[in-house]
């Protein structure tokens, strides 16, 4: 089944159930590390489309310890995990023991599809033969996309949706053109301590993932990920010529935040600042009314399958290997 029609399903699914007890009202994404990096296309989504349902996205142990009081039987919770982080599955169990309708987004069969009332499979960005249309950000931006239109209706849904099969081709002429490229930056940057990393608007997501899991997890480098915007009210102070920066210039509206920074960085900056444009990597073949909530979409897997193995190659850095994570009790 397509993924717009299991999202389809899906939604229409919990509304159903959601109707005897008031209807839907709330939509929480919760999960962890890169699987909450990942939800932050589905929430930029909701929160620049919906005008009735509010959305709201937490970490997972954040949302075990201090939940919203909000949550309850007019609540979906989608809770997302690769392989059922313990955390993650805490998270579930809350939600379905305050009445929350829980969805499962995951890649193996864990705890977590077995407490949820509900699972959608995705592939894993970090395969090289998974469909890049059908990753977790995928789904969850898909079933963003469907709530908004069955509870209030999407102007732009019929454009949304035939882009998911759009994406994997794009990517995949992406991955091809990125390859030199990366090399280049890895080798341009293999020295430096830190690896700043900037974005906005739809793409800080992408952004954040690079910085805390390829960057920081998987080769054990230092990383910071700043905001466009908030890049002029302090961490601008760091720049010099030696300074690593990967910007990330998304399409869409937050596009002049993006270029804004690049002015300061091309002006005060040295060659160790590099750009990633949406726009190359075929972003603009998407409809102008809908590409830029598909930024995540392709930032993330190039960034994880082409920048960051192109980094680990320089480096001699195993990107499969860890310090603590799998390894120690935490």
């Amino acid at each position: 089944m397509k993924l717009a029609e299991e999202a389809r399903r899906i939604v229409a699914q919990v509304i159903a159930w959601k109707e005897p007890v008031g209807g839907l009202n709330n939509v929480v994404w919760v999960a962890a590390g890169g699987s909450n990096g990942g939800n932050y296309p589905a929430q930029y989504f909701m929160e620049h489309e919906a005008t009735q349902l509010m959305s709201h996205a937490y970490t997972s142990n954040e949302f075990v310890h201090a939940t919203p009081k909000f949550v309850g039987q007019d609540t979906l919770a989608v809770v997302v995990s690769m392989r059922g982080t313990p955390e993650t599955i805490e998270a579930a169990r809350v939600a379905n023991e305050l009445g929350a309708a829980t969805v499962a987004v995951y890649v193996d069969e864990s705890a977590l599809t077995e407490v949820c009332d509900l699972a959608i499979k995705y592939d894993s960005l970090a395969v090289d033969e998974s469909d890049m249309g059908r990753t977790n950000s995928a789904v969850v931006l898909a079933l963003a996309m469907e709530l908004v239109q069955q509870t209030e209706g999407y102007d732009h849904y019929d454009k949304a949706m035939p882009a998911f099969d759009l994406i994997e081709p794009i990517y995949r002429k992406a991955f091809e053109y990125c390859q030199p490229l990366a090399r280049e930056w890895a080798l341009q940057n293999s020295d430096r301590p830190t690896v700043n990393v900037m974005g906005s608007g739809p793409a800080f997501g992408a952004a954040y993932v690079f910085s805390i899991c390829n960057v920081q997890e998987m080769l054990q480098i230092d990383s910071v990920t700043t905001n466009c915007c908030e890049f002029f009210h302090g961490p601008f102070e760091i720049l010099d010529k030696r300074t690593s920066v990967f910007l990330l210039m998304g399409v869409g509206r937050s596009r002049a935040n993006d270029e804004r920074a690049l002015d300061f960085l091309n002006t005060y900056g040295g060659r160790r600042v590099y750009v990633l444009d949406g726009k190359e990597l075929g972003l603009n073949d998407l409809d102008d009314a809908v590409s830029e909530y598909f930024n995540h979409l392709i930032f993330s897997p190039i960034l994880n399958n082409v920048y960051m193995r192109a980094l680990s190659a320089v480096t001699h850095k195993d990107y499969m290997t860890r310090r603590y994570m799998w390894k120690v009790q935490y």
